[in-house]
């Protein structure tokens, strides 16, 4: 079973990433494509999404999703909030009884620094800037690159939760999706806050592996 991680975050809420090593028969069995996807791929990710949720919680309403006008899939009842995210050969699902959740798994690559100042706020450039700099001569060759693109696609991918988590669209993510200054480590929280109408506290998750980074959120608003 090619469960690549899994996490039970507290009793009502589990979130899990699944290795992509299955072809679409095998999901099928136990998941309806919901919608016609033309790429092969696309669609592997699709099914496997969907059969994380009921691998998280089985009795979950695979047939009663809605996807809202913001293309975000719901419950109507909302017995159960959950989130899903995929990336290359990975699904990263997160469901909870109980909590709004928001999740995104990202591989690293060289593109996010080509667009860190569209997702990122003047003051996140200043301090992120700020932390690669004080690296020694030695880190910087050896491990700058490395560091930085783990550490862009972190904040992208913390952003893509929260918006996730938001769950209402039209989202500026450098203006409302606002995170503060972290110590960058194999897994760990970062805080911040979504601003708009109100100011809402909160905290991303996340968990760093060879080549993927992982962000999740799951939590009410509150202001």
């Amino acid at each position: 079973m090619p469960i690549f991680f899994q996490h039970e975050i507290d009793e009502h809420t589990r979130l899990a990433v699944w290795k992509i090593v299955e072809d679409e028969r095998f999901f099928l069995q136990y998941v309806p494509l919901h919608r016609a996807i033309t790429h092969p791929h696309k669609r592997l990710q699709h099914l496997a999404g969907r059969y994380l949720l009921q691998y998280l919680f089985p009795d979950f309403p695979i047939n009663l999703i809605k996807i809202a006008d913001t293309r975000k899939p719901y419950l109507e009842d909302e017995a159960y909030h959950f989130s899903i995210s995929h990336c290359s050969n990975y699904a990263a699902a997160i469901v909870s009884k109980a909590k709004r959740v928001g999740v995104d798994i990202e591989v690293p690559t060289v593109k996010v620094e080509k667009i860190k100042h569209k997702f990122l706020h003047e003051e996140e450039l200043n301090w992120q800037s700020a932390i690669g700099n004080r690296r020694t001569e030695s880190e910087a060759i050896n491990q700058s690159t490395a560091q930085l693109l783990n550490q862009l696609t972190l904040l992208w991918s913390a952003k893509e939760a929260v918006f996730k988590w938001w769950s209402y669209g039209a989202v500026d993510f450098s203006e409302m999706i606002r995170l503060q200054p972290f110590g960058l480590q194999p897994e760990g929280m970062i805080e911040g806050a979504f601003v708009g109408e109100a100011v809402y506290p909160l905290q991303a998750h996340y968990k760093l592996f060879d080549g993927i980074c992982l962000a999740w959120i799951a939590q009410d608003l509150h202001k």
